[in-house]
């Protein structure tokens, strides 16, 4: 070394560093690149897709509620009675209704958003009254009820079918004797309305007001909030009289009347009211903005809101709205959503993390050989690290970037800060990690050729430490999981919670790295005593890896959890669906009438049994209201149940079949055959009913004739009736036997055919299929972005798994490949070179494979109590249902296909290994001075 050369040492050097690595190595700049800019982009989307979803929710559920629980309004009622007339009349009209419609738009909140096309406002009766005219139909003798109203804009939502429009003739007040009015087709219809009718309304003096109707009008869009907040205003209805039996009908109806036509209100009977109502405008709201919204409209309802309200329309003003209860199920089925779509984005982010960490160390094995000589030669740790770090900035940050940039015209309207934050902990794990995994081995010096192999290594005190760590934080997690449920008191964020599958994952991967050694050196005791190399030299081989081979076995084992939770989550849904339908409807099908009271003829019996796809019919008297005795000390608690005759044999294997309340049919024969007039019957009864009846014969009154009964067995439920308590008896006993409901089985029943005869059997009876209830739990924006969301997550998680495989055998592809090609010289046939690299790569495959199944498993058994599916499962139905509670379950395909995947890809990868080093001869592959 030159004198210049030691004095300048210190200088810069000739060729940047960074640039000469790039260049002299971009094959694997590039793939690491690529696997940052991937990874970046799904760190990025992830929460963009999770916002967008449940921005989407949000909007879905306020605008396609029922306008009447999603509209915002504000009545006031009529002015007061000590004002001039005048001042009365004026506050009515259409300006002055129309000006405080603009100032409590304008005073409304900014979360509230009302739109102008749907809202209205106008002047009406606030109950209907009688119309004595004669030509009004009565079907049971009994006057029509009317309500009177203007509408604001009625020309605009409405189109003229006949007649004229509604006009006002001069100045109308509280005196005048005539107005004009409309109603809409179907009004006309069922009132027999037609241009020129006159209806009289009564009044409060007694003075005659008469209502032309000159107008016969059809709603543009019937269902939009202007029509349907108010349905009466397009549809009539035929309601019975209250507390009459039976009962009679009468038409209730609305008549629309011009707006300046509101000073003629004021005389009626109706108690009129003004009213301003608002359509919400959901277009502009995002899942932020939920919490400030209800806190508005309970300021609305009785707080701030409301004394500004008032100011505007009166003292007396009122504001109603249901928009708070659609907020309330929007939360209910966010809160069941979020915790499981972040179990699935812990799992996959945890898959990531480690196929980079297996990057990092590929890369840092490749280049061991040049760091030892840059140690060799006198190079500090600091010094190389800081190299490899800025090297590997070069890449993985704008790599990162790309990645967010590509994210960012997806799911649009997301906020930029948590896209932001997951390609910057991605370039940050890939910038740290890849130095440290590069410098840490080269701590110590290390002898050539020295191997940690898997069955001699010893794991360090260090190591058993970080191991019980893990341990102690998936216990916890699990633990609490388990007491407080996936919702938390929080809502649901347990960041711990939600990593609970991932720390299972990492305790059994960390187990089966200690058991692995034990099988392999049994297996290759047994194998060294039989005839062949193939299986000696695998096992040995498979011994021989470095005992780091936990990363792999790592990814594949999360990535076989995630996907498995994840198919169990969508089966459990599936299931409970399944199953509130059963619930429901009892059967695959039903036929009854009105409360299951309607007599069903034997003709109706034979033509359901012979219709196509019924297998089996039970038929059942279902009689309500059955009241239970009263306790052995005499008192009377008041309690009734519903009583259901059936045939034994049949409702005992309709309960069997669908698994709801199963029992014997044994249970309700009567000793010595049929029932005599004092003649003890044996009932199955619901547990309260049997608490309320004790185990002593009891007396019963109920519509089907006098009973004795003692109860000879229980059940929770019945399929007849899964709502109510209920005791089943044989309907052969029954003194007045008739058949109410029909319980069909069978694959698909034909349900034109049950309909049919259905309807050939009489008026009001109903059929109902459980195909068609299962058909109504629609999945709503937020949950169909839950499902796809945790599709994309098995997705990536399968890409991730199939890149650990990769780079688990990249690790060591060269040594495989420079053994094969030195076995080759020795005899071993390419077949036989396939042979040894599957089953070399079979003891990292078959823990993976059998290790995701228990793990995948374990992982639900622990977390299902904690887990409740009821709000991600039913929140979508079309009512209430019987079910109060859907835990999660193990689905047998997500935990084996994956698994069976992970065998077939690792022996695949293997094979193709195989193929290509068997294209490139031993010359190729072996050179004097190779160490490998």
């Amino acid at each position: 070394m030159t004198p210049r050369s030691v004095r300048d040492g210190g200088g810069r050097a000739a060729a940047p560093w960074v640039r000469t690595r790039l260049r002299t190595a971009p094959g694997t700049a590039w793939a690491l690149g690529l696997l940052v800019l991937l990874t970046s982009f799904l760190a990025a989307v992830h929460p963009r897709a999770v916002a967008y979803y449940e921005d989407e929710g949000l909007r879905h559920d306020i605008a396609a509620a029922d306008p009447r629980h999603s509209v915002l309004e504000l009545n006031s009622p009529q002015p007061e009675l000590q004002l001039p007339p005048a001042e009365r009349e004026a506050a009515v009209r259409e300006a002055a209704l129309a000006s405080v419609h603009r100032k409590v738009r304008s005073a409304l909140p900014a979360e509230v958003l009302p739109g102008g096309a749907d809202s209205a406002y106008g002047f009406r009766t606030g109950k209907p009254m009688p119309a004595a005219d004669g030509w009004l139909p009565r079907p049971d003798r009994v006057d029509p009820q009317l309500s009177y109203s203007t509408l604001s804009a009625l020309p605009d939502h409405a189109t003229l079918r006949a007649g004229k429009w509604p006009a006002v003739r001069g100045e109308v007040s509280e005196n005048t004797a005539e107005v004009e009015g409309a109603v809409t087709e179907e009004t006309a219809k069922a009132l027999r309305a037609e241009p020129g009718a006159v209806i009289t309304v009564p009044t409060q003096n007694g003075k005659r007001l008469s209502v032309r109707i000159t107008g016969i009008v059809a709603p543009k869009h019937p269902r939009t909030a202007y029509w349907s907040t108010q349905p009466l205003l397009r549809t009539p209805a035929l309601v019975p009289e209250p507390n009459l039996f039976p009962p009679r009908y009468h038409w209730t109806a609305a008549v629309l009347l011009p707006p300046d036509a509101a000073p003629a209100l004021l005389a009626t009977t109706g108690e009129p009211e003004m009213f301003w109502r608002f359509a919400p405008d959901p277009s502009g709201l995002t899942s932020s903005d939920a919490a400030g919204l209800r806190a508005s409209i309970a300021s609305l309802e009785g707080g701030p809101g409301l004394v500004r309200m008032r100011a505007v329309a009166g003292s007396n003003a009122t504001f109603t709205t249901d928009l708070d209860k659609i907020l309330t199920g929007y939360d209910t089925l966010r809160t069941a959503i979020g915790p499981v779509v972040t179990v699935a984005a812990v799992g996959i982010g945890a898959v990531a993390a480690v196929v980079l960490l297996m990057t990092a160390g590929l890369i840092g094995g490749r280049r061991r050989t040049e760091l030892a000589l840059l140690r060799a030669r006198g190079g500090s740790l600091r010094g190389i690290g800081g190299r490899l770090f800025a090297e590997t900035v070069v890449i993985a940050v704008p790599a990162a970037a790309l990645g967010l940039l590509i994210a960012l015209p997806f799911f649009d309207g997301g906020r930029m800060w948590p896209s932001v934050v997951g390609p910057a902990a991605v370039a940050a794990l890939v910038c740290l990690a890849l130095p440290l995994c590069s410098v840490l081995p080269h701590r110590k010096p290390q002898p050539p050729g020295a191997r940690e192999d898997l069955m001699d290594a010893r794991p360090s005190r260090r190591r058993t430490v970080v191991e019980l760590t893990a341990l102690v934080l998936a216990v916890g997690a699990v633990a609490a999981l388990r007491r407080r449920g996936t919702g938390g008191d929080g809502g649901g964020g347990d960041l711990l919670i939600s990593a609970a599958p991932v720390l299972v994952g990492l305790i059994a991967a960390l187990v089966l790295v200690r058991l692995l050694p034990l099988p392999l050196r049994l297996a290759s005791r047994a194998v060294a005593r039989r005839r062949g190399a193939v299986g000696f030299l695998s096992l040995a081989r498979a011994g021989r890896t470095s005992a780091g081979g936990a990363l792999p076995l790592l990814a594949l084992l999360l990535a076989l959890t995630t996907a498995a939770f994840g198919g169990s989550v969508l089966a459990g849904v599936a299931d409970a669906r399944d199953r509130a339908a059963l619930h429901t409807v009892g059967a695959d099908a039903r036929i009854s009438g009105v409360l299951d009271s309607v007599p069903l003829p034997d003709r109706l019996i034979r033509e359901v049994r012979a219709a196509d796809g019924v297998r089996e019919v039970a038929a059942v008297q279902v009689v309500y209201g059955v009241p239970l005795p009263a306790d052995p000390a005499g008192n009377s608690r008041m309690k009734s149940a519903a009583m259901l005759g059936v045939d034994p044999a049949a409702y005992a294997r309709l309960a069997r079949s669908t698994g709801i309340g199963p029992f014997p049919a044994d249970r309700l024969r009567a000793a010595g055959g049929a029932a005599a007039k004092d003649a003890v019957l044996p009932v199955i009864a619901s547990p309260s009913v049997a608490a309320e009846l004790g185990d002593r014969p009891r007396e019963l009154s109920t519509a089907a004739g006098d009973l004795r009964v003692r109860v000879a067995g229980v059940v929770p439920r019945t399929v007849a009736v899964p709502d109510s308590d209920f005791l089943i008896v044989d309907a052969a006993s029954l003194p007045r036997k008739q058949t109410t409901t029909l319980l069909v089985t069978g694959g698909s029943p034909d349900a034109k055919a049950l309909r049919a005869a259905a309807r050939h059997a009489g008026e009001g009876l109903s059929v109902r299929l459980r195909s068609e209830e299962r058909a109504a739990f629609v999945d709503t924006p937020m949950q169909q972005g839950a499902w796809g969301i945790y599709a994309a997550a098995i997705v990536a998680g399968a890409g991730y798994a199939l890149l650990a495989v990769l780079l688990s055998l990249l690790r060591t592809a060269p040594e495989r490949t420079a053994l094969l090609a030195r076995l080759r010289t020795m005899g071993l046939t390419s077949r036989q070179g396939r042979r040894l690299l599957g089953l070399e790569s079979l003891p990292q495959a078959l823990p993976a494979a059998f290790g995701g199944v228990l793990v995948g498993w374990a992982t639900i058994v622990l977390l299902a109590p904690g887990v409740d599916l009821v709000g991600l499962a039913l929140s979508a139905g079309p009512g209430p249902t019987a079910l109060d509670t859907a835990q999660l379950r193990a689905d047998p395909w997500s935990l084996t296909l994956p698994a069976l995947g992970v065998v077939v890809l690792t022996a695949a990868v293997a094979s193709v290994q195989a193929w290509w080093a068997g294209r490139r001869g031993p010359i190729t592959e072996l050179r004097s001075g190779d160490p490998r």
